[in-house]
């Protein structure tokens, strides 16, 4: 076995890669340059961003990642962005550095790919803090979906194609803290470091099973809509388990629990589940305690928390009791009809998913097929102008869908 210097990668292909993996995927190891091999460049001074962004502006592929501390504050924020290429890995210092906009030309440049793996949380982090957009992407856990793999995660798919091994150990760790350890540089270039040739060798074989053009409808789509989802909802609190199942008394005691909870999360900069967790919210709701030593009878509060939080979840308690009661949210049940070619749609789709061996979003995805079922297309002309954004699919299947909608609709 060869081992790299970082003691987080094992590197376990031997001089003479395996004969399966050279016939199916086209080895080539002299891809995967190896971390010795690789600069590290760590940016966390604006000149030398500028310089580096000079540099990724002549790359006609980039490899991109990010860590952030999501877990360890209220508010998460882009810490780290890593970013790959032949050679160089470089790693971005978000949090020292006041004004990332070098960045911003190069991410959005219609001729340099850019490499993701699980592109969409990435988006919105990058988005929401810097107003980032991009244009021409490669996402390798869609690539991997649309050819029907089954375990998609980054370190199942180098293990895969390539007999890698990535441990990850610091996949829950604190990137805010600063200075960063060098275990953590270590992992951190990892993650983006053989995105590229994983990217070539997933792209071959897209190309050779005649799905390039379903991955590639996907990759267009993967940067539209995207948009800040982190913004607490007045009515967020009925997303917490069991909360619809109180009385409408005490859903208005756990809607001024959780405003409690957030604003004390907020001035504490900790994450809420952190501050009390959710099991415990609703039990406080539950009970509806009007004395702070009665806290200490809820079974999911901690005597420690009771303790500490007594005096404002007592507080929010009689604030909820003196508001008026709280309803679930209604949402519009959709007519028989709408249901009927939802349930035909999904059918279909998953009879398809199952003939070509993928997911069955891969077939059409879920905000396609309801846009669908919900506009009801009358015709084959009708439906292209509902898939518009999907044309490859529309052309591959928009006989089989108008059939199945056919056969699946209810009319009055």
């Amino acid at each position: 076995m060869k081992r790299l210097a970082t003691s987080t990668l094992q590197l376990r292909y031997p001089n003479n890669p395996p004969g399966h993996l050279i016939s199916r995927l086209g080895y080539n190891h002299t891809m995967l340059d190896s971390l010795e091999n690789t600069e590290l460049v760590w940016v966390n001074q604006p000149q030398k961003l500028r310089d580096i962004a000079d540099s990724l502006a002549r790359q006609d592929i980039l490899a991109i990642d990010t860590e952030s501390n999501s877990l360890y504050a209220y508010q998460e924020q882009v810490c780290l962005i890593q970013i790959s290429i032949p050679q160089q890995d470089i790693l971005i210092d978000a949090l020292a550095l006041p004004d990332l906009s070098p960045l911003r030309p190069i991410f959005n440049a219609k001729d340099q790919l850019k490499v993701f793996h699980a592109a969409e949380y990435d988006l919105i982090c990058l988005y929401r803090d810097y107003g980032f957009r991009f244009q021409h992407l490669f996402d390798t856990m869609i690539a991997a979906r649309t050819l029907g793999i089954a375990k998609v995660s980054l370190g199942r798919l180098l293990e895969q194609f390539f007999d890698l091994h990535l441990e990850k150990k610091y996949q829950r760790a604190n990137w805010g803290r600063r200075p960063l350890k060098q275990e953590m540089i270590n992992y951190a270039r990892l993650d983006s470091h053989y995105l590229i040739p994983l990217q070539a060798q997933l792209r071959r074989t897209l190309e050779g099973s005649g799905r390039w053009e379903l991955a590639l409808e996907d990759f267009r789509r993967l940067p539209q809509n995207i948009e800040d989802t982190t913004e607490s909802a007045e009515t967020d609190f009925w997303k917490l388990n069991g909360a619809r199942d109180l009385a409408p008394k005490q859903a208005a005691v756990l809607k001024s629990l959780y405003q409690f909870r957030e604003a004390t999360a907020k001035a504490q900069n900790r994450p809420t589940f952190k501050v009390i967790s959710h099991q415990a919210l609703v039990a406080v709701a539950q009970a509806s305690p009007t004395r702070q030593e009665d806290l200490s009878k809820i079974a999911p509060l901690s005597g420690r928390l009771a303790k500490r939080y007594g005096r404002g979840l007592i507080a929010a308690v009689r604030k909820g009791q003196q508001a008026a009661p709280e309803y679930p949210p209604r949402h519009q049940r959709p007519e028989n009809a709408v249901l009927a070619r939802i349930d035909a749609l999904r059918n279909w789709r998953k009879g398809n998913g199952h003939h070509l061996g993928v997911p069955s979003d891969v077939v059409l995805p879920r905000d396609v097929l309801n846009r669908i079922a919900w506009q009801d297309p009358q015709s084959i002309q009708e439906l292209g102008k509902l898939m518009q954004d999907v044309p490859y699919r529309f052309k591959r299947f928009g006989t089989q869908i108008m059939l199945a909608i056919e056969k699946g609709d209810i009319r009055p």
